[in-house]
């Protein structure tokens, strides 16, 4: 199999890197935090090999795209603006959009936007929610809680300065710590006094197999030299987006969907999660499969890649 075709594209007013593999319809692949275009290498070569033209960015900050110096360049409406007008840009009308982390929000909100454009959508790791009258941040306050993890992302500085001091060891403890082979223990969740985000993630004695040196060379090198400001200012942008997508309020997805996540991803364990599952038969009434794969952690397209990939051709042959 051919390798990914990379090219920088002017999309939004931003360049975007932009890896493709295949011809065919076209599937769109949006990867989350810290990861990127790499990330969805096992499921650009199956999806080219099946008879797709698979399409996976580098998003808005990182990687090969730019990084916009303005905070406030990162909402959802930026992010989903990014994925329309690269549709348009590729010279396609229509295609189906994949995510994972916050490229699952990226997803789910551009499914949400442009039923015209997005004619299906897969989410992995993080539910659907409709747009709702509660800001997290606000929620996380009012309960009293002042050490969840998005909350420690919003200064900025202070997580670059931590995630930057040593790249390597960085990226290899978050996936491996955030992975299904990685220790029981608050990942993404609630942290440690003084500890900051890396505080009590370990090093690994040996890498899991789906996580090779080769791996964390190629995202050493990227965040190395981007740095992680543009990936954390998604986060920095979260009060801003819910106030944008007020028109949506109580919006359901009626293309068809999936999602799929790992058993354990610490994701799963957040207020509301599984609320929001259970709410999919009123959220997502085009739904065509939700799937917890047992044992497998945060980064599913990776951990599972097989069987991830068989869960997406079983729904893009059936559309």
């Amino acid at each position: 199999m051919n390798e990914p075709h990379l090219e920088i594209l002017d999309i939004n007013g931003i360049r975007m890197q932009v890896a493709t593999q295949g011809s065919g319809p076209l599937v769109l692949l949006c990867h989350g935090f810290p990861e990127l275009w790499y990330s969805w290498r096992n499921q650009l070569a199956a999806l080219a090999a099946a008879g797709y033209r698979a399409v996976a960015p580098d998003m808005r900050g990182y990687g090969g795209t730019e990084a916009p110096a303005e905070p406030d360049a990162y909402t959802t409406l930026h992010l989903v603006g990014d994925m329309v007008e690269l549709v348009n840009t590729l010279g396609e009308q229509q295609a189906v959009i994949i995510g994972h982390d916050w490229g699952a929000l990226v997803a789910w909100s551009a499914a949400l936007m442009r039923p015209d454009m997005f004619r299906a959508v897969v989410g992995m790791s993080v539910p659907f929610s409709p747009p709702g009258r509660v800001e997290l941040l606000s929620a996380l306050a009012s309960r009293g809680i002042s050490d969840f993890y998005i909350q420690y992302f919003q200064t900025p500085g202070v997580a670059e300065a931590e995630l930057e001091r040593d790249v390597e060891s960085s990226i290899r403890r978050i996936y491996f710590n955030g992975s299904g082979d990685g220790p029981d223990g608050p990942v993404f969740g609630q942290l440690q006094p003084g500890k900051g985000f890396l505080g009590e993630m370990i090093e690994p004695e040996t890498l899991p197999a789906w996580l090779s040196l080769e791996d964390i060379a190629y995202y050493t090198r990227e965040f190395t030299r981007s740095g992680f400001r543009g990936g954390l200012n998604w986060y920095r942008n979260m009060t801003r987006s819910w106030a944008l997508l007020a028109p949506w309020r109580g919006c359901v997805i009626r293309q068809p969907s999936m999602f799929i996540a790992g058993s354990r991803d610490a994701v799963l364990k957040f207020p509301g999660s599984v609320r929001q599952i259970e709410a999919f038969a009123q959220t997502l009434p085009g739904l065509r499969g939700c799937h917890l794969l047992e044992g497998a952690g945060h980064w599913i397209q990776r951990e599972r890649a097989t069987e991830v990939n068989e869960l997406l051709l079983g729904f893009l042959k059936k559309l």
